[in-house]
């Protein structure tokens, strides 16, 4: 065996030995549902197309989507606490694959909205589940690498996605909803099948609610400052077409820039996701939220698609240091049985942020796109000050073993 061959087996099993079995079924499985993941980005245009809806209704039945994916991260999470992590990945699933079905039949306005709102409960409300289950899973020193590897998958299978759901949309939207119908599906079934409950009993004496969540200061601040940041990132499908449309660009250098993340995410992070692994945690996310911050404030200097493209290449790779370490993070805080319910209110964040990016990142792009962008890198700063700022009591609240491998 040249030394070569032994260098490369060195590095594949840095990236991903070590890690059991169920943990690869829940890998494929999300890479599956990830792949068929073609409504949500084309969701607008259908309703517009497809429905004949009006932009002011579109927008209106959108938001009934968001108010259902409010409620979605903290019941999700409570339930896979409740009754467990498979039953609740499998049974969102599966209701997700029923209502994508539903609503692309659908042709009545209050039938969209119901089916929509029902959308927005069960879409994503197996996260809580699956951040669970690596956490019982996997090793605290493993989980770090674990949830990067989910990252990725997630990343890949959106990306290739994208681009097949726009080719096939041009045929109609009925096939969209059945790929995603079925891939939903296909990853609620194998998880039913292929892994084992692994929902940590509760202690006697142990609290049990959600609302011990809520009185759990310190994942308090770290939601908040997660939610600083999810509302700069989210910019980046809200505010940058506009601003991009704004400066006289087509929508094909919008897709073009956005491509630079997609590639840097599939190609630089499985190269850098052993190494940060073993970085405190902390620390490390107060540096990717700032580069994403610094990323974002390069943007009010750009004008041309290259140039757009250089600023979303340098917040990628914060985004590719983050990877991976909030779940890290949250599994670190959370009792063993409620981490379903911890991994709901970090959720919960981004729920929160996907509102209020489109409501008040519009409001500053109308008062002029410096100062939209300015906000965000100022933002993105605060939220690495934040972090920093709470590192030392998750450091002494985890005892620094369950966040930094040895």
């Amino acid at each position: 065996m040249t030394s070569t061959t032994i260098a490369k087996s060195g590095f594949l099993r840095s990236q991903i030995g070590g890690l059991p079995r169920p943990f690869w079924v829940l890998f494929c499985g999300t890479l599956v549902n990830r792949l068929g993941t073609m409504v949500e980005p084309f969701i607008g245009v259908y309703l517009t197309q497809s429905r004949g809806m009006s932009l002011a209704t579109t927008g209106l039945v959108l938001t009934v989507f968001g108010a259902g994916s409010l409620a979605s991260q903290p019941v999700a999470g409570w339930m896979a606490d409740r009754f467990g992590r498979r039953v609740t990945l499998t049974g969102a699933m599966v209701m997700t694959a029923v209502a994508m079905l539903a609503l692309g039949y659908t042709t009545s306005i209050p039938g969209i909205v119901a089916g929509m709102f029902v959308l927005g409960v069960v879409v994503d409300a197996y996260r809580p589940a699956s951040q669970a289950l690596v956490a019982d899973l996997v090793s605290p020193e493993d989980r770090p690498r674990a949830y990067g590897l989910l990252y990725w998958a997630l990343n890949l299978g959106f990306s290739v996605a994208m681009i097949a759901g726009g080719w096939l949309a041009k045929s109609g939207f009925t096939t969209l909803f059945w790929i995603d119908a079925v891939t939903c599906a296909a990853f609620g079934i194998l998880v039913w099948r292929a892994i084992p409950e692994t929902r940590p009993a509760k202690e006697e004496g142990q609290a049990g609610g959600f609302g011990d969540v809520l009185r759990d200061r310190l994942m308090i601040a770290f939601t908040l400052v997660n939610l600083v940041y999810a509302f700069v990132y989210l910019q980046a499908f809200t505010t940058l077409p506009l601003a991009m449309s704004g400066q006289g660009l087509p929508p094909s250098a919008y897709g073009t820039a956005m491509a630079v993340n997609g590639v840097l995410i599939v190609f630089v992070q499985p190269l850098t996701n052993a190494w940060l692994s073993r970085r405190d945690p902390s620390r490390v996310l107060a540096i990717g939220f700032a580069v994403v911050g610094g990323g974002f404030a390069l943007t009010a200097l750009m004008s041309s698609a290259l140039g757009h493209g250089t600023a979303i290449a340098v917040w990628t790779m914060g985004e590719i240091v983050l990877a991976g370490v909030p779940g890290t993070i949250v599994a670190a805080l959370a009792p063993a049985h409620l981490r379903g319910s911890y991994a709901g209110l970090n959720g919960f964040a981004w729920s929160v942020a996907s509102m209020l990016a489109p409501l008040l990142g519009t409001r500053l792009l109308e008062a002029g796109a410096p100062v939209l962008w300015i906000t965000c890198g100022v933002l993105g700063v605060l939220a690495g000050a934040g972090m920093l700022g709470i590192a030392p009591a998750i450091r002494r609240r985890t005892g620094g073993e369950a966040l930094i491998p040895t």
